[in-house]
């Protein structure tokens, strides 16, 4: 029979486990700290509880860590790991290294509901949620764990569509007795799910990055289905009754296709949408995936693309492309893999 997993849960669960289990308050602090800071992988490291209160949590329960299963470096020196979750399911998260900086991209979902076009992870449907332990897995078994300084739920899944086992992340990513960060060091991508949107501005300080990609509803609808009961518009209403302009960051993330959301009428819109909105673009080069008739915009376009949004009060970036040589697009190397174990 299997156990609990300890990591991913919250002090508030600890509590409620070591209650049950007439241990002293005092051990779900202790607990939270094994886990989180020094980040033991078994209840026997948990030196400073008694072998009694050690030998009764190990009866139904265990850390819960897993290594990743895959690693693909590219010669960029990002490294993408493949995880195996709970039935039999692989999910991805990228280690992209950049001078200071390391970032970490993770999934939050086997798979995704929301079928954008250009996405690798829609064309798989959904499978199931990831547990907070099952999030959590890709930082706490990163071999890199200790070099990173930021966190983006950007990989596989729609984070607000698994909104409860996110927010248990968040936590304990930033809290006290977590891994103590910085929310500024963490970044939600997300669609824009409405109630889920409004949730988590509400409860998470973390810098939220929307994923646009076009201003145009009809376009946007095509490229992202979701947009029928999501409309731009309407998240960008929302999004105007909260401050973006201290804590957090508000971006918008926009791939440019060639020929098809790339040329300047569609710059001229965003800077309608858009305007008044305290946020920045991310224009993001297209990563191709099998199956799909959508090629990236080339260099010069994106440049005078940015140029012009720039020179009309949207501070616009271009984001660098990595890892092309390592089925760089989300999505590609799970699916191998899933493909491998269903023959085998």
């Amino acid at each position: 029979m299997s156990k609990f997993p300890l990591s991913g849960m919250t002090l508030s669960e600890l509590q409620s486990i070591v209650k049950n289990l007439d241990m002293p308050g005092f051990t779900a602090k202790q607990i939270t700290s094994w886990l989180y800071d020094k980040k033991v992988s078994s209840i026997d490291e948990m030196t400073n509880l008694s072998l009694k209160h050690r030998e009764l949590l190990k009866k139904e329960y265990e850390v819960g860590v897993s290594a990743p299963v895959e690693a693909m470096c590219s010669v960029d020196g990002t490294i993408k790991y493949l995880y195996r979750v709970a039935g039999d399911y692989f999910v991805e998260a990228v280690y992209i290294p950049d001078d200071d900086r390391a970032t970490l991209c993770i999934s939050s979902q086997v798979g995704c509901k929301m079928n954008c076009k250009f996405c690798m992870t829609g064309k798989q449907g959904f499978s199931a949620n990831l547990t907070a332990n099952e999030i959590l897995n890709q930082i706490h078994a990163l071999p890199e764990r200790d070099k990173l300084t930021n966190i983006v739920l950007m990989g596989m899944g729609e984070p607000l569509d698994n909104l409860d086992e996110v927010l248990k992340v968040l936590e304990i990513l930033t809290a006290s007795y977590g891994y103590g960060w910085s929310p500024k060091r963490i970044t939600l991508s997300t669609i824009g799910l409405r109630k889920g949107l409004q949730r988590f501005i509400e409860e998470s300080d973390c810098h939220l990055a929307v994923s646009l990609h076009s201003p145009l509803s009809s376009l946007r609808a095509d490229l992202m289905p979701a947009e029928r009961a999501f409309a731009a518009k309407d998240i960008v209403e929302l999004l105007r009754n909260y401050d973006f302009s201290k804590q957090r960051r508000l971006s918008f993330e926009y791939i440019m296709f060639k020929g098809v959301n790339d040329s300047q009428v569609y710059a001229k819109e965003l800077v309608k949408l858009l305007r008044g909105l305290d946020c920045r673009i991310n224009l993001i080069r297209f990563h191709a995936i099998p199956g799909v008739d959508l090629e990236g915009a080339d260099m010069e376009t994106m440049l005078a693309f940015r140029d012009y949004l720039t020179s009309h009060g949207l501070f616009t970036t271009i984001r660098a492309s990595r890892g092309e040589d390592i089925f760089a697009a989300c999505g590609m190397l799970s699916t191998a893999k899933q493909q491998e174990t269903s023959i085998d």
